[in-house]
C-alpha cells in the first residue's frame, strides 16, 4: 500500500490507484463526470481537478497515479473557479433544457450546476447536433443534451463488447454515433442508458410515465432466467414505467434487454391470473385448489395405471436453484421417475 495525504487526511491506497480511486474508497468526495464503475479512465470532463504540491498546475485526478507522500488538495478557491468555468464550457454547447428532461432531478451535471452555483454562463458556444433519434422502441437519443463524457462508449466497449456505438466528426460537430450513421441496431442492454449523467439517453417506454421523485421503488428479481438479477421497479399508479438495477445486487447493476425492457407483459390483457382446466368447451378459470386436485388425481391415474416412467417433468430456467431442486427431488422421489427436464437451451 501507497500512502498519501487528501485534504489533511493521512489515506492508503493500492498502489496504481489514480488520486480520485483513492479518495473514492477512503470517502472523500471529488466531483466527476466522464468517470464511471468499472471503466478506464478517460481524463475527458475536467471537473475532477485537484491541486497536487509541487506541481504548479492543476491535474485530472482521474488520471494521475497516487503517489507515496503525495500531498493532495480537493477542495480550494482556485479549484472551485476552474471547475465551474470547465462546467460553463460544457453548459455553452448544452440544451440546458430541464423542463422536460427524463432526468431532471437525478441528472449529474444539473447536481453540478447547483453545486457550483451556476446561476448564469458566460460563454455561449455554437450548438451542435440537436436531433432526436428515436428510430428504435427501446432508445431515444437526444444529442442536444451529450456532454461528449464518452461513458456510454466505453461501457459498449469494456463491458459489453459490443463497440456499437463511437465517437464522430471533430470540433462542435462531435458526436456519438453508430457506424455510417446507421440507426442502432445492437443487443439493447440499456447499459448506456445506466452509464449517461444527462438525459441524452433515455428509455424510450418510460417517456412522460414519471420522474423518480414521482415513482415508488420496488426491489425483486427478474423473472426471465435464473441468473437472479436484481430489479428496482419504478411503479406509479399501480403500473411499471421503467426498470432499473441496483449496483449491489448479484449483477452488479446491469441488466439485459428483456430485464430492461421486458416488463410490458405483466399489464397485458392476456396474462393468466388463475389457473385454467381443459373441459370439452375449451379452458375454464379454476381455483387452485380445485387445480392441485386434478393434477394430483391425474398423476396419481396414471402412475397407478402405467407406472411412474409414463410421466415426465418439465420445469423452467425462470424458476430459481431452489424451486427447480425442489421440483426435480419431487418427480424422483414422489413420483419415481428420472424423466425430467427444462426448456434452457442457452
Amino acid at each position: 500500500m501507497i500512502g498519501l495525504t487528501i485534504d489533511g487526511n493521512r489515506i492508503y491506497a493500492e498502489p496504481g490507484s489514480t488520486i480520485l480511486e483513492a479518495a473514492q474508497k477512503n470517502g472523500i468526495y471529488i466531483p466527476t463526470l466522464c468517470q464511471y464503475r468499472d471503466l478506464t479512465p478517460f481524463g475527458g470532463c475536467r471537473i475532477c481537478l485537484v491541486e497536487v504540491e509541487g506541481i504548479p498546475r492543476l491535474m485530472a485526478s482521474c488520471v494521475t497515479p497516487a503517489v507515496e507522500k503525495m500531498v493532495v488538495h480537493t477542495q480550494s478557491e482556485r479549484i472551485f473557479k476552474a471547475r465551474k468555468t470547465n462546467l460553463e464550457l460544457i453548459f455553452s454547447a448544452h440544451s440546458g433544457d430541464c423542463l422536460t428532461c427524463e432526468r431532471s432531478g437525478q441528472c449529474e451535471l444539473q447536481d453540478l450546476a447547483y453545486e457550483y452555483h451556476l446561476s448564469e454562463v458566460r460563454f455561449q458556444g455554437e450548438k451542435g447536433i440537436t436531433a432526436v433519434d428515436d428510430t428504435n422502441p427501446f432508445i431515444e437519443r437526444d444529442h442536444s443534451r451529450c456532454i461528449l463524457c464518452g461513458r456510454c462508449v466505453r461501457i459498449c466497449d469494456e463491458v459489453q463488447g459490443v463497440r456499437a456505438i463511437d465517437f464522430q466528426d471533430r470540433g462542435f460537430q462531435s458526436r456519438i454515433g453508430t457506424a455510417f450513421n446507421r440507426p442502432l441496431n445492437c443487443e439493447f442492454c440499456g447499459q448506456c442508458i445506466t452509464s449517461c449523467p444527462t438525459g441524452a439517453l433515455v428509455p424510450k417506454m418510460s417517456r412522460f410515465k414519471g420522474r423518480q421523485v414521482q415513482t415508488e421503488k420496488v426491489q425483486t428479481t427478474c423473472p426471465y432466467c435464473g441468473c437472479g438479477c436484481q430489479l428496482t421497479l419504478h411503479v406509479r399508479d399501480g403500473r411499471i414505467v421503467g426498470i432499473t438495477s441496483p449496483e449491489d445486487g448479484v449483477n452488479n447493476g446491469y441488466l439485459c434487454s428483456k430485464g430492461r425492457f421486458g416488463y410490458d407483459f405483466v399489464h397485458s390483457e392476456k396474462r393468466l391470473l388463475t389457473p385454467m382446466a381443459k373441459s370439452y368447451k375449451g379452458f375454464k378459470p379454476v381455483n387452485w385448489p380445485k387445480a392441485l386436485e386434478m393434477v394430483s388425481s391425474r398423476i396419481k391415474e396414471i402412475k397407478e395405471g402405467y407406472g411412474p416412467d409414463a410421466i415426465a417433468g418439465l420445469s423452467s430456467a425462470k424458476c430459481t436453484n431452489e424451486e427447480n431442486y425442489l421440483f426435480q427431488k419431487f418427480m424422483r422421489a414422489v413420483i419415481g421417475t428420472n424423466n425430467v427436464d427444462h426448456c434452457a437451451r442457452l
